[in-house]
């Protein structure tokens, strides 16, 4: 323990003593601004480190996926720039947030002159980068003030009372979103080498890891002004008034309030940007309607009958108790039980009996509202349409029944679950469910065992703690790393192989370069016996050795041809003893043994062998015939035989095909991928599909290595033959752009709803 911390970094250190300053700030609102600005720092650690890392990922992602080595030689020079500067990078960005703090209370002064700086400048053309950066950071600031719109409020006002100004918004307002996105823009900087779409990538990230978490920093910030008498009554939306009036003057106005709020949280919703693409166009709870109108629609079009229960509604407490009590007998049935899909109608009914167990006989029954009703067949049938993905039935599907009920728990207390694709309760069933369906059940039988038990055990925290955001962002994180070192042993291990099959590769080119020169020397003397053996045998592997070490054009390979010219009789001897020490040299490089490689240098050069002496009592050693010595070479293992890879059984030479067929245009295309393509292959006997990827293939040869997904040798062949493969039908390359399990399992449940409610709304209505 005392060695790990150690040697864990302190964060932000140096930088707790670097603090704001203005002369013009009171003691009092000295103390309370170095106290916000010390609490910022704190709170920003984990956030920014997040960032970081998840721009990391996503250049390293982008690496993987690019379609051409310059996309990918970018991505990897951007990722390695970032990881170079990442600690210069901090410190700018935090050096940014305090100055926003030193200009607490002279803001106005510094526009107004920004204002008169800005019309002094020649007019010049805007860059197309620059553009897409200011348009990508207004977009992120607009989104992260009507996110945070009530809490910045609060703030606004607050900091403007200890600087004696008006309320505070926008670039002025030292822990807003504008300003924290241009500390950060401006930390950047540094990187002046990294191309736009990278830069456009860092705000990315920036947006989702720090402004979209800002809310728990402007809460805790509020409340530390508020405990030390800085507005303690200030709220963003004034409460209904308390005077005596009439009740209907009293529902108009809280009516009033309830459509104020509700346009503030329409406000409030993510907009599309090129940040977020994706995004929708509603807030949460607009979102769970529309899905709840297509699930009644749905009911409709399958001629299911609503029902009125009777009774009363249960309370959200009253359903997070039974499901809490649901969750604890689960815990108590045996592993398989556990470990299956519920389904809606299941769900609904156990629940039913959570909510009422133990009430008498003829009491009021307890019965799920609507919308409790709905959320729970939603999730049921997410779960249902995620289980339809996953290859096969196996750990994935067990973790995917383990965690049913928790994600229904936090999809319950939470609404922003159906509607946030960041949401890090959807994020963590996305990871885990991906993690076990690739890593755990794919084709290969080497399981992690690790990772079972990482995958487990965070699943048992989930069914046993209480759902909260805080928890699955804290999950998220665990699997999230736990995932990088599995990632990174896959590219060492890959890296490894792709190094092994290149030395082949460099090998088998050398000795067919030193086989070719031994070709034409043989054309020119035709050597017999045990010169010939030595020479086709071993010399040539000697040959081939000096080549792959040092090249053609060295000295070292031009004494080796010079010798083998001087056996040869080509090139007259002048040192018999020399070309004996050269010889024995050569054949103990490539693995013979000392004396055989004594015995054959003499035989060959006529030296006559000296004996070595006899043991006392011993008979003398007798030497070798010529005939025991070519017969040793013979058996003598070729360089490189013993790492030559073995030939694929079911992979026959294709024949070649014709100039217009469709194998030589697949191939033509094949030459020109970049490595980490996938590839899916499809055995023809049962079906089954084998994911696989292009390491590394050979422009010489053509020979290509596939690799699993951790990164161990797969399939090795020929890109003539993976053409012939992909025109029969038997390999396919994957897309490009390839969506996970969560993603498809969301299309294929609202696609399954709209197929379902498409003919009803497009049905003539009544007297039309």
């Amino acid at each position: 323990m005392d060695v790990e911390q150690q040697g864990r970094r302190q964060p932000f250190a140096s930088d707790r003593d670097i603090r704001p300053d203005n002369a013009g700030w009171s003691p009092r609102a000295r103390r309370l601004i170095e106290e916000t600005h010390a609490l910022c720092l704190s709170w920003l650690e984990s956030p920014l480190r997040s960032c970081l890392s998840d721009i990391d990922q996503r250049l390293y992602a982008q690496a993987e996926r690019s379609r051409n080595h310059l996309e990918q030689q970018r991505a990897l020079f951007s990722r390695q720039q970032i990881q170079q500067q990442r600690n210069v990078l901090e410190r700018r960005f935090l050096d940014g947030v305090r100055q926003h703090f030193s200009r607490l209370g002279g803001a106005v002064a510094v526009s107004i002159e920004g204002e008169h700086d800005a019309q002094r400048r020649p007019l010049e053309l805007l860059d197309q980068g620059e553009h897409e950066q200011s348009v990508a950071l207004q977009t992120l600031v607009a989104r992260g003030e009507a996110r945070h719109g009530q809490p910045l409020f609060e703030l606004g006002y607050r900091f403007a009372v200890l600087v004696s100004q008006p309320p505070l918004e926008g670039e002025n307002l030292p822990l807003g979103p504008h300003a924290l996105a241009v500390a950060f823009h401006e930390a950047g900087s540094i990187l002046v080498d990294i191309p736009n779409e990278h830069s456009l990538l860092m705000l990315q990230s920036f947006d989702g890891a720090v402004v979209g978490t800002l809310g728990s920093l402007y809460d805790t910030v509020n409340e530390h002004l508020r405990a030390d008498g800085i507005l303690p009554q200030l709220r963003a939306f004034p409460a209904p008034p308390r005077t005596h009036v009439e009740r209907q003057a009293r529902g108009a106005a809280e009516a009033t309030q309830a459509n104020f709020e509700r346009q503030a949280q329409a406000a409030a919703a993510p907009a599309v940007s090129p940040l977020n693409p994706a995004a929708p166009r509603s807030d949460s709870i607009a979102v769970l309607e529309s899905l709840r109108e297509m699930l009644a629609q749905h009911r409709a079009g399958q001629g299911s009958l609503s029902y009125q229960p009777t009774g009363r509604p249960a309370s959200p407490e009253e359903l997070q108790l039974a499901l809490d009590a649901l969750q604890l007998h689960v815990s108590d049935v045996t592993d398989q039980v556990r470990r299956e899909l519920r389904s809606a109608h299941a769900l609904r009914e156990e629940l039913l009996t959570q909510l009422n167990t133990g009430k008498p006989e003829g009491a009021s029954q307890t019965h799920l509202t609507d919308e409790q009703g709905d959320t729970v067949e939603l999730v049921a049938m997410l779960f249902e349409q995620l289980g339809d993905q996953l290859q096969r039935k196996g750990s994935a599907h067990s973790l995917l029944g383990d965690l049913q009920l928790p994600l229904l728990r936090m999809a319950v207390a939470d609404k922003g679950f159906f509607n946030q694709p960041e949401h890090p309760a959807r994020k963590l069933l996305g990871m885990v469910t991906e993690a076990a369906n690739d890593w755990l059940d794919g084709p290969e039988s080497d399981t992690d065992r690790s990772l079972g038990a990482k995958l487990n055990q965070l699943v048992d925290r989930a069914r046993r703690e209480p759902p909260s955001t805080g928890l699955y962002t804290s999950l998220l994180a665990d699997i999230e790393h736990h995932l990088g070192l599995l990632n990174r042993k896959a590219q060492i291990a890959e890296r490894r192989q792709v190094e092994a099959m290149q030395g082949r590769e460099r090998l088998e080119q050398s000795r067919r370069r030193a086989a070719e020169l031994m070709t034409e020397r043989f054309e020119r003397c035709n050597p017999r016996g045990l010169l010939r053996t030595l020479l086709e045998r071993a010399w040539s592997d000697v040959l081939a050795l000096t080549l792959l070490r040092h090249g053609e054009d060295s000295e070292a390979f031009a004494l080796r041809l010079r010798i083998t010219d001087q056996l040869l009789g080509q090139q007259p001897v002048t040192d018999r003893n020399l070309l004996q020490a050269e010889v024995e040299s050569g054949l103990q490089q490539i693995g013979m043994h000392a004396e055989e490689a004594v015995q054959v240098a003499q035989r060959l050069l006529g030296i006559p062998p000296v004996a070595p002496p006899a043991a006392d009592g011993a008979a003398a050693p007798v030497a070798a015939t010529t005939t025991e010595l070519a017969l040793k070479l013979k058996q003598h293992q070729r360089l490189g035989e013993h790492a030559a890879p073995e030939p694929p059984a079911a992979a026959p030479a294709p024949p070649p095909p014709a100039p217009e067929s469709p194998e030589r245009r697949i191939h033509q295309r094949l030459r020109q991928l970049p490595f980490g393509t996938w590839f899916e292959f499809i055995d023809p006997n049962d079906g089954r599909v084998t994911q696989r990827k292009l390491a590394w293939y050979s422009p010489v040869s053509g020979n290509g290595l596939f690799v699993t997904r951790r990164g161990l040798r797969g399939e090795e062949m020929t890109l003539e033959f993976l053409a012939h493969e992909m025109a029969c039908g038997r390999v396919r390359e994957m897309s490009h752009v390839r969506e996970n399990l969560l993603d498809r399992a969301w299309h294929a449940l609202t696609s399954h709803l709209r197929q379902v409610t498409r003919p009803l709304t497009n049905s003539p209505r009544n007297g039309d």
